[in-house]
């Protein structure tokens, strides 16, 4: 149970960065930094002045989503990799600020880390780690709500403006695309999703550290968008599905564990270079390359194989 809620977190936040580096074209690193917001924020609000865990939660995707606008404000207005860069300098931060004066001054607990954050409650019910269930009902509503607002995006005029500036961009600003709007757009959404899920953590660990901008957390997410399809959508589902259980089936291996997973991952990117949807929507009835035969009997009024001469 513990290993399907870990998915369900992983999800959302694989997901939502796959939503701005597969769908808006944003070569961006800080989402993890922003998991790491909301979840300290929360923690921080709820140890220390009291405040619901549940509107924690809330609070801490807000202000997940406040920091992601304030980088997307300067970064956007940059191409490519300087994006990156920037983006993974708030992530290198982070970790420094934490462990500072400033930091134990806002109650981060330092090097220490945030320690005895109060779980979720209802009523007079208290959420206790020994039983799992009511935890992952909440871990599938948030996941749900916020993979289900993803959808709506790339299925809205949104949507389509991202794919546009992401594969024509001149193009779509000579129709009077607006490029820089709906990027900081997206940076706000996937933020706020993104700090949300990552308050929720910090209730249901009940512990932080900062250990969680190590390089561990971030290559695993970067690996689940690249096996479930970067811009494919739920493809990033997918992949945190396998990486996640495989990752956990595999430790009992021991030093061996990172040479089989990393030998599964070259295995899988060689068999479906653009993931699992993208093997799934290029192939079978309704997939891209029955598209393509309909498209073209319809564009030249020859058979199957005749027509896909022509394309």
């Amino acid at each position: 149970m513990n290993i399907i809620i870990m998915i369900l977190i992983w999800a959302v936040v694989a997901s939502h960065w796959d939503l701005m580096m597969g769908y808006a074209g944003v070569f961006t690193f800080g989402n993890v930094a922003f998991f790491v917001i909301g979840a300290y924020a929360s923690g921080i609000l709820t140890s220390n002045f009291g405040i619901s865990p549940w509107l924690g939660i809330l609070v801490g995707g807000a202000i997940a989503a406040g920091v992601g606008v304030l980088i997307g404000l300067p970064c956007l207005r940059l191409k490519g990799s300087y994006i990156a860069l920037i983006t993974f300098a708030l992530h290198m931060i982070l970790e420094p600020l934490l462990k500072s004066d400033l930091g134990r001054a806002m109650g981060s607990g330092g090097a220490q880390g945030l320690l005895s954050i109060p779980p979720l409650a209802v009523g007079g019910y208290t959420f206790s780690a020994l039983e799992p269930v009511p935890w992952f009902y909440v871990a599938l509503g948030l996941s749900f709500v916020s993979l289900f607002a993803i959808y709506k995006v790339i299925h809205s005029p949104w949507g389509l403006a991202f794919i546009a500036v992401r594969d024509a961009e001149p193009f779509a600003k000579s129709l009077g695309l607006d490029d820089y709007k709906y990027k900081l757009m997206v940076f706000g959404v996937a933020a706020f999703f993104t700090g949300m899920i990552g308050a929720f953590y910090a209730h249901y660990i009940g512990i932080l550290s900062t250990r969680l901008l190590g390089l561990d957390l971030f290559l695993l997410l970067m690996v689940m968008q690249v096996l479930g399809g970067l811009g494919r959508f739920p493809g990033a589902l997918f992949g945190s599905i396998i990486v996640t259980f495989a990752n956990e089936g595999l430790r009992t291996v021991g030093v061996y564990r990172l040479v089989i997973f990393g030998a599964m991952v070259v295995a899988i990117i060689t068999l479906a270079p653009e993931g699992i949807m993208g093997a799934i929507l290029g192939a079978g009835k309704g997939g891209r390359l029955d598209r393509l035969r309909q498209l073209a009997r319809r564009s030249f009024g020859k058979r199957p194989d005749e027509a896909e001469e022509s394309v």
